[in-house]
């Protein structure tokens, strides 16, 4: 039997009349920003949530609760800003949803005590974007102190004149 050797094909040697790549540049500085408490400046922000989209407004409210926009946010440090939200009792849902979305909650007793969003509205409507925004957080210690910084009114007028608050324009499609 013969053997047969399969030869690879050699490469030319590099010439020294090549070029020189220049070395890499070091980035100025490796070390992640963390934003510290004392160095957090809370800004308040006014919504109107008149015709507005339930779940989409309980997300741009919980990323500015969170502080996701904010160039200096920090996941453990509290960089979010304070929002009063006015309106709450003119907020839509889509669909079927007033008649079909239930709120369940548990009374200690045999049973969930179950209301449907109409009724909700008619009771106390500032809780279904609370909530809403609540269930849109993460699920840790932080998330209590981060909801303390919402402040939900049925109607148009609210507490907070002395803070100054700027009216933020959301994304949220009116309906």
């Amino acid at each position: 039997m013969a053997e047969t050797a399969t030869k690879t094909p050699k490469t030319e040697p590099k010439t020294k009349s090549e070029p020189k790549k220049p070395p890499r540049a070091k980035p100025a500085s490796n070390k992640t920003y963390m934003a510290k408490q004392s160095e957090i400046k809370q800004k308040w922000w006014l919504i109107d949530a008149k015709d507005k989209v339930v779940g989409r407004l309980a997300t741009e409210i919980a990323m500015i609760l969170m502080g996701k926009h904010r160039p200096d946010y920090t996941p453990h440090v509290i960089t979010g800003d304070f929002v009063v939200v006015i309106n709450a009792e003119k907020v839509v849902l889509t669909g079927k949803k007033w008649e079909q979305k239930r709120y369940t909650h548990y009374t200690g007793y045999p049973g969930l005590h179950v209301e449907y969003a109409g009724e909700r509205l008619a009771r106390r409507p500032e809780l279904i974007l609370s909530e809403a925004v609540r269930r849109m957080l993460p699920k840790n210690k932080l998330s209590f102190k981060r909801i303390a910084n919402l402040k939900v009114y049925a109607g148009t007028e609210h507490p907070h004149q002395a803070q100054q608050p700027q009216p933020f324009e959301t994304a949220a499609k009116a309906k």
